[in-house]
C-alpha cells in the first residue's frame, strides 16, 4: 500500500507563521507537523506520495526523499483546488489501493490500523474515518447504514453526528468517479463528492470509528493544542545537553546536544529544548513549552506553554506566555506578550479579515519569521505579527501588524528648567 499525502495547501488562517512556508513543516513540539503525519502511517505503507504545490521547495528541503527508510515521491497538484484534484493527481503512481491523509492533520496510528482492517475485512472501494461530535458545523456528516456509508454531507450545522475525518482508503477505480466530480459551490472538486457518485453507483464504502487524539491543524491555536498533547503523552526525559549545578529540570524535560542550561534555570516539564541552545541563567520556563535548535533564553525570562521554532531569542527580561514564535526571531529587552484579557474573555483572532473566537481563556502573540522586537515592547493578546518586520521600542501591539512592516513610535519631548 501506498501512503498519499495532502501537503499543496497554502495555510492561509495560519498566517504569519506561513508567510514563507507550508503549513505542514510548521514545527510542533520540534518537529514538522508533517512527521507525526508520515510517522503514524509508516507501519501500513510501504512508499510516500506527497502531493505538493506552495513553495514546494521547503517541503523538499525539510523532509528530503525518504522515510524511515522507505522513498518519498513529490507529486504536483493538478491545476484545480480541492481534495479531489489532489488525489488524481497520484493516479499515474498507483496500481493497488492506497491510503490518503492530510498533512495538517494529526491522527493517531491506532485510527490508521482500524481503518485498514476495516477496509481489509470488509473487501470495500473505499474507506473513511469518522468521528462522533455534538456539532458539525465544521465538518461533513457521514450518514450510515449498518457497516456502509450511505451518504456524505457537507457542514450540516450544529447537529450531532459521524464527522469525517479526511483520512481515506480508496482502490484504483476512485479515478473514474474523480473524473466525473463537479466543481463545488467553493469552486473546488471535493473528495466527498465523489465519495457520493460512488455511492450511488453502488460502490461498496465502509467507515471506522475513532474515538482517540485528532487535531486539524488550521488555526495558529492549534498548534498550541497539539505541542501540549504531544509533550504531555510522547515526551521522555532525556538530557544530552550540559546542566550547570544549580539548575533545576522537573521531568519530563528533553533537550538536545550541545545545549547548555546554566545555573538558576528551572525547568517544570513537559518541557522539549532543541539542539546547541542557551538557556538562563535564572529564566523559568513552565510546562507545555517547546523551544527549538540555537535559541537563547536568558535572565529574567519566563516562558509559559509555547512554541519558540529555531534560531530566536527571548534573551533578557520577557514574557513569553501562551505565544507562537516563529524562526529567527530576537525579542528585545523587556517585551512582554499579553495573554489574558481585562474582561477574561475568550481571545478572538483575526483569520482571514474575520474576529475568530479561539475558544482560549488564554492566548498569548503569533509572531512570524524574521521579526525584531525593540525594548519595552507590549504585544496585546491574539495579536499576529507579520513575518520580516520590525518593531521599534517602546511600542504597543494592539492591532495586527503586516508583513515586512516597522512600527515606530512618535514620541512628544517636552524640556524645561527644573524649578528651583
Amino acid at each position: 500500500m501506498k501512503g498519499v499525502i495532502l501537503a499543496a495547501g497554502k495555510g492561509e488562517r495560519l498566517r504569519p507563521l506561513t508567510d514563507d512556508r507550508p503549513k505542514v513543516i510548521l514545527k510542533v513540539a520540534n518537529r514538522p507537523v508533517i512527521d507525526y503525519v508520515l510517522e503514524n502511517l509508516d507501519p501500513f505503507v510501504d512508499e510516500f506520495l506527497i502531493v505538493v504545490r506552495y513553495k514546494k521547495e521547503k517541503l523538499i528541503e525539510a523532509l528530503g526523499d525518504e522515510f524511515n527508510g522507505k522513498p518519498i515521491t513529490y507529486v504536483d497538484q493538478l491545476p484545480g483546488e480541492g481534495t479531489a484534484k489532489a488525489i488524481e493527481s497520484v493516479k499515474p503512481y498507483v496500481e493497488e489501493e492506497f491510503i490518503v491523509a492530510n498533512g495538517d492533520v494529526y491522527i493517531e496510528e491506532e485510527g490508521v490500523r482500524d481503518l485498514v482492517a476495516t477496509f481489509r475485512r470488509e473487501k470495500a472501494d473505499a474507506a473513511l474515518l469518522v468521528k462522533h461530535f455534538n456539532d458539525l458545523s465544521h465538518f461533513g456528516k457521514i450518514d450510515v447504514k449498518g457497516r456502509e456509508v450511505v451518504r456524505v454531507l457537507e457542514k450540516p450545522g450544529n447537529v450531532p453526528g459521524y464527522a469525517n475525518l479526511g483520512l481515506y482508503i480508496f482502490t484504483p477505480g476512485v479515478f473514474e468517479f474523480i473524473e466525473r466530480t463537479s466543481l463545488s459551490q467553493r469552486g473546488e472538486y471535493e473528495i466527498t463528492d465523489t465519495l457520493n457518485l460512488m455511492i450511488g453507483a453502488g460502490k461498496k464504502i465502509v467507515y471506522s470509528i475513532y474515538s482517540g487524539y485528532w487535531n486539524d491543524v488550521g488555526r495558529p491555536w492549534n498548534l498550541l493544542e497539539l505541542n501540549e498533547y504531544l509533550l504531555k503523552t510522547k515526551l521522555k526525559h532525556n538530557v544530552r545537553g550540559k546542566v550547570e549545578e544549580g539548575a533545576v529540570l522537573i521531568p519530563p524535560v528533553e533537550v538536545g546536544e550541545g545545549t547548555v542550561i546554566r545555573s538558576g534555570a528551572y525547568i517544570i516539564g513537559p518541557v522539549k529544548i532543541g539542539k546547541n541552545s542557551l538557556i538562563g541563567p535564572n529564566c523559568f520556563i513552565r510546562p507545555y513549552t517547546s523551544i527549538g535548535d540555537n535559541c537563547h533564553i536568558g535572565n529574567a525570562v519566563e516562558v509559559k506553554n509555547s512554541i519558540i521554532m529555531d534560531h530566536s531569542n527571548a534573551p533578557h527580561l520577557n514574557y513569553v506566555g501562551d505565544s507562537i514564535i516563529g524562526e529567527n526571531v530576537n525579542l528585545g529587552a523587556g517585551t512582554i506578550t499579553a495573554n489574558l484579557r481585562h474582561d477574561r474573555g475568550n481571545v478572538k483572532v483575526e483569520i482571514k479579515g474575520k474576529l475568530e473566537d479561539s475558544g482560549r481563556h488564554k492566548l498569548g502573540a503569533i509572531i512570524g519569521h524574521n521579526v525584531k522586537t525593540g525594548i519595552n515592547v507590549s504585544i496585546y493578546p491574539g495579536r499576529k505579527i507579520g513575518s520580516g518586520s520590525l518593531i521599534g521600542p517602546g511600542v504597543v501591539v494592539d492591532r495586527n501588524v503586516p508583513p515586512n512592516t516597522m512600527v515606530l513610535l512618535k514620541q512628544e519631548k517636552i524640556t524645561r528648567e527644573v524649578a528651583k
